[in-house]
């Protein structure tokens, strides 16, 4: 059967209407399952060391302590060296965060303005260390699909980010990130992170990642070890209480 040109135009219509809806589709899919490898334990804990590279290849070594339940709820206690031992963040849901610093003896909310500054001083921004969902806080569109990796641009969905893009590589398989390249409001890319996943159990963890300031010329890694899922951690445990250590708190 021969096709009208009305036919041909009524198809042209469709397929340019709804094909940006299937890859927005896709895209959000796919946005969902790094979420799901992310966020799916009911709860974690682990030792976290952390390695800061400058421009000379100095290297300043710390170690902490990290719990986290559910999506939206993470505990950083350092224990190393002397001289950050006892500084702590609290990540608490809609995006409420808290640092305590034991010069300051008591909780300090972090407002809108300070999560774009670096976390304790690492490449890491306090933004980055959100427990938020990526699906919560961007708008995904499906830049390529490759052999072994989708590549996703994500948009932030408010004006508070202090990025204008994040383009994630994602693995083709098991939907965790390879890659994330962070742009600034110029769309000028400044910081790149790199990650090593492997599984524990029915769980994925990050067990490396590497930040890379390019501007600064500074490098963060993340190690973390000893990592445990599912222990049935307390809420009690991501308390103001709780951030403040108990020999402080007892003051």
């Amino acid at each position: 059967m021969r096709l009208t040109g009305i036919t041909h135009f009524l198809i042209g219509i469709f397929l340019f209407t709804c094909i940006p809806d299937m890859f927005s589709q896709d895209a959000q899919t796919l946005l969902g399952n790094l979420d799901q490898i992310m966020f799916s334990p009911k709860d974690k804990q682990g030792i976290v060391q952390i390695i800061l590279t400058n421009r000379d290849g100095k290297e300043k070594v710390r170690e902490a302590i990290m719990k986290q339940k559910g999506a939206d709820k993470k505990l950083y206690r350092y224990t190393k060296p002397e001289s950050q031992a006892g500084i702590a963040t609290l990540s608490l849901p809609d995006g409420v965060m808290w640092l305590y610093m034991p010069a300051f003896g008591k909780p300090k909310k972090i407002s809108l303005l300070a999560k774009s500054q670096a976390f304790t001083g690492t490449d890491f921004s306090y933004e980055d260390m959100a427990t938020t969902t990526y699906s919560d806080r961007y708008i995904p569109k499906l830049l390529e699909t490759n052999a072994d990796s989708y590549m996703l641009e994500l948009v932030p969905k408010t004006d508070d980010s202090k990025y204008s893009k994040i383009v994630v590589t994602l693995d083709k398989e098991n939907y965790y990130p390879g890659k994330m390249e962070y742009y600034d409001k110029v769309n000028r890319k400044f910081k790149e992170a790199t990650y090593v996943y492997e599984k524990i159990g029915k769980y994925w963890n990050a067990k490396q990642v590497i930040m890379v300031n390019l501007t600064k010329q500074h490098m963060t890694k993340i190690i973390l070890t000893d990592v445990v899922f599912d222990q049935g951690i307390p809420d009690e445990e991501f308390t103001l209480e709780k951030l403040v250590p108990e020999k402080e708190g007892d003051k």
